[in-house]
């Protein structure tokens, strides 16, 4: 029985620029930063979340499986600060949409360093 969802896996082309972009831009946190050979694992999260991003190096990846579909995940992020969120990621120069509302709260989305969309959401009062 699956009881958690423990960690996304992002395929990125720089791991380092991605680490960056997710501790200095969002505010993660390194849980772990490791290499064991050839590969570097990187584990980011949002401080106290039970789930967490794992950023892989795509290239060698798919050279390792090559049947892997590598694509970006579409995540959803919610805020309980969503206009400080949206105005602290645009002061850092984020790539960020605009405000939209949608059944269930406001929306928007941000691009990482390597132009991966994703979107934050503030859920209804």
């Amino acid at each position: 029985m699956i009881n958690k969802l423990g960690q996304i896996m992002l395929y990125v082309n720089n791991q380092e620029e991605s680490k960056v972009f997710w501790t200095e831009k969002l505010g993660f946190e390194v849980i772990l930063d490791e290499t064991n050979g050839p590969m570097r694992f990187i584990e980011l999260a949002p401080k106290g979340a039970a789930t967490s991003i794992v950023l892989h190096n795509k290239e060698l990846v798919a050279q390792m499986n090559p049947e892997m579909n590598l694509g970006t995940p579409s995540l959803m992020f919610f805020s309980d600060n969503f206009d400080q969120l949206n105005r602290d990621l645009k002061d850092k120069n984020v790539t960020v949409g605009e405000i939209v509302e949608i059944p269930g709260g406001r929306v928007f989305n941000f691009a990482d360093s390597e132009n991966n969309y994703f979107a934050v959401m503030e859920k209804g009062q």
